[in-house]
């Protein structure tokens, strides 16, 4: 982005010219440079510019203690030297006169510019005056640009593309940031209120808030801005007279209490409409904003409504994903003495749903079905996958009663002639009590990570018989099935790979991490150990998660009447 924007300002010098960050990587070279250097943009882009570049006389690296251009940038001062030396990409010396002043990157990053040129004899210099007072104003415009951008569309969500924008702008532009949003309602939301604070950012909620309707023939600044019109100078004086509406009387309260002298206000728009109004206002530094500054005001808020476009798309998605996953995944029945929790995580940059499912429904004997299951894929598609195989298993399991393996054959040899789904992961359970008060499990796994068994004392295992190939496979291998007791107090965990997979470690860490932690909260309320296994997921988890945990009654629990599992919901 920074080699996009500054480089073409950057080929307007009569020099070569490179741009490094603060950890002197390159991240702008012009055209001048990749000739003199015989080196591409490509070459040099990301690397560190001193390593690369500077040398000694004999050709030999050049220490960077010994560095005149590192020393003038650790400095932080403009410096010129008539003659050095540049390693060439065809591994000869490049003589060269340079200059290397200060680039502010960002509010917070400062690089460096490095102007050079083929060394003359006769001693003429670099254009060091034209270079700080005009070439670099624009470098670090344009960065500033290039940062918004970079910056703003990295996050579709709303409060924090707000809050990244005032650490861009405060304090290198102003001293406040005030962000006033059209709501879907036609209403108009004063979003946010920042400044800066003894080096932090600190929001004034005191004056944010509810502004009512855009005033339609208001011709004062904050108005004719949230109505599209042209950007504008304010101070205090031009809301002193008698308001013309709430927002105008809001507009006198906001100079008042910030004790902003100068402010300029510019529309936020994006595609196809007016999104609200940016404002930004000096109380500390003395220089009022100019006309002059205005195009670059303009230039963020272009940036800005891009990003506040694309948040507000993707929450619209996000609420009809939920409200679609809501009903794509079952209500938990009600069996006395039985614990059921069930916890459902999207995948954090998809549509908010995705393949993975939980079920537990009812069989026409005293059984439970218990299921769970995931498909490939985090979006649209994957869940409408997911909810045919759902309800598919659930047609197969109630008509068939037959044991798991059995169920899950015949469903698998269905499902390319009835489904679009190619492949996927299941266990199929069926959970009931024995007239020793004892709930026993019966399951097959399909490609599936294994069920955790944790016992009241803290013992926690896998049960990793049962084990077959996943769905979809079309191998006509036969299914097993296992069975195991479950001791009373202990819980049955069944979950995706979501809550034990990690790009950074092997599947083994993830499930051993899982069956230790799991064995810590064994003593925790069903809800409680539920909640602490989400939370205790990867952090670089890309993957949605669907988690179902079950416990069984004490040993002197009475067991359900047969109605009670058979009819109850």
């Amino acid at each position: 982005m920074l080699q996009r924007l500054l480089g073409g300002t950057l080929d307007r010098l009569g020099a070569g010219a490179y741009a490094v960050d603060a950890d002197w990587a390159v991240v702008a070279v012009n055209a001048q440079a990749e000739m003199l250097l015989a080196r591409s943009a490509e070459d040099l882009l990301g690397r560190d510019a001193h390593d690369v570049l500077h040398r000694q006389a004999n050709g030999m690296s050049m220490p960077r203690s010994q560095c005149a251009i590192m020393e003038a940038f650790i400095a932080g001062r403009v410096r010129q030297e008539e003659r050095t030396f540049f390693a060439r990409g065809d591994d000869s010396l490049l003589t060269a006169s340079w200059l290397v002043t200060p680039l502010r990157l960002t509010p917070h990053e400062t690089g460096a510019l490095v102007v050079f040129h083929e060394y003359d004899p006769t001693g003429m210099a670099l254009p060091a005056s034209t270079i700080q007072t005009g070439l670099l104003p624009e470098l670090e415009r344009l960065a500033l640009l290039a940062e918004t951008t970079t910056q703003l569309t990295a996050t579709l969500d709303v409060n924090e593309a707000m809050d990244r924008l005032v650490r861009l702008i405060v304090p290198m532009l102003a001293d406040w940031v005030v962000v006033d949003l059209i709501t879907e309602s036609g209403e108009v939301r004063r979003a946010l209120v920042a400044h800066e604070d003894h080096g932090r950012i600190s929001r004034r909620p005191d004056l944010q808030g509810t502004l009512l309707s855009v005033p339609e023939t208001s011709p004062l600044p904050l108005s004719r801005a949230l109505r599209g019109a042209g950007s504008t100078l304010a101070t205090p004086l031009t809301y002193q007279g008698p308001p013309d509406s709430h927002i105008a009387i809001e507009q006198r309260r906001l100079f008042d209490s910030t004790g902003m002298h100068s402010a300029v206000i510019a529309p936020i728009r994006g595609l196809r409409e007016v999104l609200g109004a940016l404002t930004l206002g000096r109380s500390e530094q003395p220089e009022p904003f100019t006309t002059a500054e205005i195009p670059l005001l303009e230039d963020i808020t272009r940036r800005a409504g891009l990003a506040l476009d694309n948040a507000r798309l993707y929450q619209r998605q996000r609420k009809v994903a939920e409200t679609m996953q809501r009903h794509l995944l079952p209500h938990l029945p009600s069996i006395p003495g039985l614990e059921m929790k069930a916890r459902y995580l999207p995948a954090p940059y998809a549509s908010q749903v995705g393949g993975d499912w939980y079920d537990i429904f009812h069989l026409p004997d005293r059984a439970l079905a218990v299921v769970i299951g995931d498909v490939a894929g985090h979006d649209l598609d994957a869940a409408a996958g997911m909810a045919q195989l759902r309800n598919i298993l659930r047609a197969y399991a109630w008509s068939q009663q037959e044991r798991p393996s059995l169920v899950v054959e015949r469903f698998d040899r269905a499902l390319p002639h009835i489904t679009d789904v190619a492949m996927a992961t299941l266990i199929l359970g069926r959970l009931q009590p024995h007239t020793d008060g004892q709930w026993h499990l019966e399951w097959t796994n399909a490609g599936h990570p294994p069920p955790l068994l944790i016992t009241h004392d803290g013992q926690a295992r896998y049960l990793t018989s049962g084990h077959g190939v996943l769905l979809g496979t079309q191998a006509g291998l036969r299914r097993t099935d296992a069975t195991t007791a479950l001791p009373p107090l202990s819980t049955l965990v069944l979950y995706t790979d979501g809550l034990v997979e990690s790009p950074g470690h092997s599947i083994d860490d993830g499930l051993e991490r899982l069956r230790q932690h799991a064995a810590r909260l064994a003593d925790q309320p069903l809800e409680s150990f539920t909640d602490a296994l989400m939370e205790a997921r990867p952090a670089d988890n890309d993957d949605d998660v669907a988690v179902l945990a079950i416990r069984v009654p004490p040993p002197d629990a009475p067991a359900p009447p047969a109605g009670d599992i058979a009819h109850r919901s």
